[in-house]
């Protein structure tokens, strides 16, 4: 049983087969994931597909490459949505300092608001974080963002700020990088961050791990995430599995 905590299902390169993506994903265990939203195209998009299948989940946010373009009526329509009873995250959010579309300060002022908002509705957060370390710790600090916890999703980061993340109520997520021959960084943090902490994805369709880097990534390839684990902690892959699955259900409350 595998829960990948990161897909974009609703992202226009499964437009044509996403059924057949699905029904593969759920041939090599893939029992729950959660489709990510993070403009009102994808949010719209994921909602339909979590009301068609029972076992997607949703995440709403804005993403922090387009937070000039949010406007305070999104925000708005973001607070309804999280009683939607399948929307069971707030995000993906946060800071990308590689892009340079929304400036910082704007950036970091819709990453805030969209901690409060989520702190108001008490949803776990979903992080996105492109070379934006130090500031992400510092806001997710200063707005008391452990109140409601959530996943550093496809963390890239070393495992003393695993560790900071961990102390803040936070997941830290591993996904396709951590098969890469030169991820120097995850196979670390993949090794030394208790099991107890860690949640598997995939972020597809990006970032596809070994052997299919380069290529579509999809759902049922975050089984090659748990191997590489596995291995890295000498324990079997089912163990990887069963924990992973369960923090993530204990996270987003799914029963």
């Amino acid at each position: 049983m595998l829960f990948d905590t990161h897909v974009h299902l609703n992202a226009e390169q499964f437009d044509e087969d996403v059924e057949e993506v699905m029904e593969r994903a759920k041939e090599t265990g893939v029992e729950y994931m959660v489709v990510v939203g993070f403009d009102r195209p994808t949010i719209n998009r994921a909602l339909e597909l979590v009301e068609k299948y029972d076992f997607l989940y949703a995440s709403v946010g804005w993403h922090p490459v387009d937070a000039i373009d949010m406007e305070e009526e999104d925000l708005q329509w973001i607070e309804e949505l999280a009683s939607h009873p399948k929307v069971v995250a707030i995000g993906e959010m946060g800071l990308d300092y590689h892009w340079d579309k929304s400036p910082r300060d704007v950036q970091q002022d819709v990453f805030r608001k969209q901690i409060q908002l989520a702190k108001r509705v008490k949803l776990p957060i979903i992080i996105h974080n492109r070379e934006a370390t130090q500031d992400i710790v510092d806001i997710l600090r200063e707005e008391s963002a452990q109140e409601v916890g959530g996943i550093m999703h496809c963390f890239s980061g070393s495992s003393e700020v695993a560790q900071q993340c961990i102390d803040m109520n936070f997941y830290i997520s591993l996904g396709g990088p951590v098969t890469f021959k030169n991820a120097k960084k995850p196979k670390e943090v993949a090794k030394e961050i208790p099991l107890d902490n860690m949640l598997v994805e995939t972020d597809c369709p990006f970032l596809a791990p070994h052997p299919y880097r380069g290529k579509r990534n999809e759902p049922a390839y975050v089984r090659l995430v748990a191997q590489q684990i596995a291995e890295i902690k000498e324990i079997t892959v089912e163990e990887v599995e069963e924990i992973t699955t369960e923090n993530a259900k204990r996270l987003f409350g799914i029963m």
